[in-house]
């Protein structure tokens, strides 16, 4: 079951755990995520200039997985109004054209401040923190959502994670109330 559509910004896509498990979750089906070619090239350049041992033949065919994995994730056809809109950042405009675009519900993305509310508002689009929307994914289909992170758990092979190690990953990448939610829901005794 779908719940929402949502715009990943590139700073959901830049670690490399992060976006599997942000990836997972739509190729899993309980939300319908969306990014474009310049999110794509944001987070790349990003990773690139501070992973030195990582190659650009390597993050491309990552993108790759990604955009055949999540259905109807690549967002086309927004440009023309990205010079209309306001935001704090100019260069984050393409984000919020792409939410527009695509009528997302929330862009999910760490800089809350380059986003205001107030600026979103008219276009019916939320903000919101990686945490905060983790946690509303999770009030509203425990199930699914477990069974996704499980999946993605379970894959991890290079190292494999207990179930308190990955619940630990999610915390040190910014996801502590999420963490502390999937113990209860998800790996409870």
């Amino acid at each position: 079951m779908t719940i929402f559509t949502v715009v990943y910004d590139a700073n959901i896509l830049y670690s490399a755990p992060l976006r599997d498990f942000f990836v997972q979750l739509a190729a899993s089906k309980i939300l319908e995520a969306r990014w474009t070619e310049e999110i794509h090239s944001e987070w790349m350049r990003n990773v690139l200039l501070n992973r030195s041992y990582l190659t650009s033949e390597q993050l491309s065919r990552t993108k790759k997985l990604m955009n055949e994995n999540v259905e109807n994730c690549l967002v086309q056809g927004y440009e023309a109004i990205i010079p209309e809109l306001e935001l704090p950042d100019p260069g984050d405009r393409h984000v919020l054209a792409a939410a527009i675009h695509s009528r997302a519900d929330f862009i999910v993305t760490f800089n809350l401040r380059d986003f205001p509310a107030d600026k979103l508002r008219q276009y019916d689009i939320e903000p919101l923190h990686p945490d905060q929307f983790i946690l509303r994914l999770l009030n509203l289909n425990p199930q699914g959502f477990c069974n996704a992170a499980e999946k993605q758990r379970i894959r991890l092979k290079n190292p494999p994670k207990t179930p308190d190690e990955y619940l630990e990953t999610l915390i040190e990448l910014g996801l502590p109330l999420s963490a502390s939610r999937m113990r209860e829901l998800c790996y409870a005794d």
